[in-house]
Parts: structure tokens; sequence; C-alpha cells
């Protein structure tokens, strides 16, 4: 299984950027999908997740601004980010598990397939 991640880029505060993730695996529905971010100097944080049954999570940074939706029809997942900030900037990592329609994935640790990181830059 693998996963590519694309949609990163450089922009302004209050400007917006869609991140989306392609997924290899088959069937795609059957796997929890989330976005992890980590800045240069800080750990790896959830942004997004969301569930094999659709449930969204998001991190608290996130709830607003953020959207995570995902397209079975396509295998991707997306992240919509908007209103971003200078404090968003990261590189934005993608990443998949193999789930049961009850599971509910939101650590990293959980998550055993990732895809390469995409860097979104915010600037002032």
């Amino acid at each position: 299984v693998q996963l590519q991640a694309s949609g990163g880029g450089l922009v302004q505060a209050g400007g917006s950027l869609r991140l989306a993730c392609t997924v290899s695996a088959r069937p795609f529905s059957r796997y929890a999908e989330a976005w992890f971010r980590q800045a240069p100097g800080k750990e790896r944080e959830l942004v997004a997740a969301i569930q094999r049954n659709g449930a969204v999570e998001y991190a608290d940074s996130a709830k607003g601004r953020f959207t995570i939706s995902r397209d079975n029809a396509k295998n991707a997942v997306y992240l919509d980010m908007n209103s971003l900030k200078p404090e968003d900037t990261a590189v934005y990592s993608c990443a998949a598990k193999h789930s049961i329609l009850t599971a509910y994935y939101t650590l990293a640790d959980q998550f055993d397939i990732w895809g390469q990181g995409t860097q979104v830059t915010v600037s002032s």
C-alpha cells in the first residue's frame, strides 16, 4: 500500500490550501485515514482523522478551519485548510490504517502506512 500526498505550498496568512492523499489500497473504504503535521522542533501531531465509518476528529487548532474528507471512489482523502495561520506551517503527512468498521484511530502509533510529507508554509 502506498500513499501519495500533494497540495502543499506557500500561502499568505488567511489563505487556503487543499491537500490530497491518494491511496493505493484496495478496497480503500476499509481504511481509516488521517493527516498529521510536524513543525521544526516540535512533535508530530494529529491534524484530523476520518474513520472507516465516516466519523471525524480534529485537533483543537484545526476545528472550524480545516475539513477532512474522503472519496472512496477515487481512493483519496483530502484536507481543506482555510484561514491559515503562520503557526500552521509544518510538514503534513497522510497516514492510513486498515480497520474494522467500529474502530477509532487518532494516534500516530496506530497508523502503520505513511506517505511522504508535503510542506505547508504560511507567511505572515
